[in-house]
């Protein structure tokens, strides 16, 4: 039997009509060149870390910072599209992060540096999971698994393109120019979407800005899904982000020796998430959100022996890319599919709550990652992430709902007298 769906309690959200193809097509590539922003140091770690002094075990704080830009959107930012015009909140902030890209290009210190990676994390996230919610917003609710995967879908496609283009960039031209070429990007897609966002008059709450922020601690004491599905979420991009933080440290040192392009070309290996994404939003518009959990979290559990074997066989480190990316992304769109049912008026409020334990174990991830890598190298990482994704997993299986008690003995008889 499909397991139980959450609970729809709005029926103000319904969208008259599906949206069109083209609609959900630019929302996620939207999606996807809004979040590269946040992702571009990655395979950058070195080489920012040799322009700027910064060893092994301290670079990871690059990632660190563009986490905490992540959770100062969520926090004070992403709520804001509860109140506001969200077409018009979303082109400011496009215009805000071109002026941040431009900064980090040219950055001429350590503190200028984090500051601008400070605010790359805050205007890519803002502007990414506005777009998620606006989805939602936009969606029909039977459609909302699928556009909400589609939009997610568009986040895959910006993290793997995110690591390939910054590397193939960062080779041509130094890591620097991944900046200006995504300045230029941002400024492209500000253009698009004032020509093509709908102006569609969307629920909002009717809330001053400081009782809006007091609300999404109301939603995470009453939400069970919200609070359950955030740690689900905490966990499983902590176990992300401690993968790929230290990554490029062991396949850009001998004996593999990698260039930039090629170590962002192992992102490419979970382009099969992208897939995954829209078949997980289907399935949890069919109720079969829990199966889809428990699925995703063995496979990230088992994700990490083959990536154990990096030292032996890059082919070994694809497969278990593959794997934790097509984990990822089946965990992610059913979250976020579960949370988007809980009310049309909160989908910002939601997303913001949701992604915060997303920010905090992405960056937790980031740091603990290095500082593991320089102290244990390529296994200490493995055995980290293995037993982050253990805890994920045996967390689910805790706050699973139970069953209701069969009747008494006496009561069964009675009705069968």
């Amino acid at each position: 039997m499909p397991d139980v769906p959450p609970p729809a309690h709005a029926s103000a959200d319904a969208s008259p009509a599906p949206l069109p193809t083209s609609l959900v097509m630019l929302l996620a590539v939207a999606c996807a060149l809004s979040v590269a922003n946040v992702y571009y140091a990655q395979p950058l770690l070195d080489a920012i870390g040799r322009e700027f002094l910064l060893d092994e075990g301290a670079v990871g704080v690059v990632v660190t910072a563009t986490q905490l830009g992540c959770a100062v959107a969520l926090l004070f930012v992403v709520p804001l599209g509860d109140l506001l015009d969200r077409r018009r909140l979303m082109l400011a902030q496009l215009g805000l992060l071109v002026l941040a890209l431009g900064a980090v290009a040219v950055s001429a210190n350590t503190p200028w540096l984090l500051a601008g990676m400070v605010a790359l994390g805050l205007l890519g996230t803002a502007m990414t999971q506005g777009l998620l919610a606006l989805s939602a917003a936009l969606a029909a609710p039977g459609e909302r698994g699928r556009v909400v995967g589609a939009a997610q879908g568009g986040v895959v496609i910006g993290l793997l393109l995110a690591r390939t283009v910054a590397g193939v960039v960062a080779d041509a031209w130094g890591w620097r120019a991944v900046y200006v070429v995504s300045a230029v990007m941002a400024a492209l897609l500000a253009w698009v979407l004032l020509r093509r966002l709908p102006r569609r008059r969307l629920p909002t709450a009717t809330l001053s800005y400081r009782d809006l922020l007091r609300s999404m601690a109301t939603l995470l004491a009453t939400e069970p899904v919200l609070r359950v599905r955030g740690m689900i979420a905490l966990l499983m991009f902590a176990a992300i982000s401690v993968f790929w933080t230290a990554l490029v440290l062991p396949l850009s040192a001998p004996p593999h020796s990698l260039s930039h392009a090629a170590v962002g070309g192992f992102g490419l290996v979970g382009v099969l998430g992208v897939l995954m994404a829209a078949r997980a939003g289907r399935w949890a518009d069919r109720g079969l959100g829990q199966r889809t959990t428990g699925t995703g979290l063995v496979l990230l559990c088992l994700a990490w022996a083959p990536i154990a074997l990096l030292d032996h066989s890059l082919w070994a480190l694809a497969l278990g890319v593959l794997v934790l990316d097509v984990a990822l992304q089946a965990l992610h769109v059913t979250n976020q599919t579960m949370i988007f049912s809980i009310s049309a008026q909160s989908h910002s409020r939601l997303v913001g709550s949701y992604m915060m334990f997303y920010a905090v174990g992405s960056g937790l991830g980031g740091i603990a990652s290095t500082a593991v890598y320089a102290r244990a190298g390529w296994l200490g990482v493995c055995a980290l992430g293995a037993a982050i994704s253990v805890t994920a997993l045996v967390f689910w299986a805790a706050t699973l709902p139970r069953k209701a008690s069969p009747p008494p003995s006496s009561s069964r008889q009675g009705c069968t007298a």
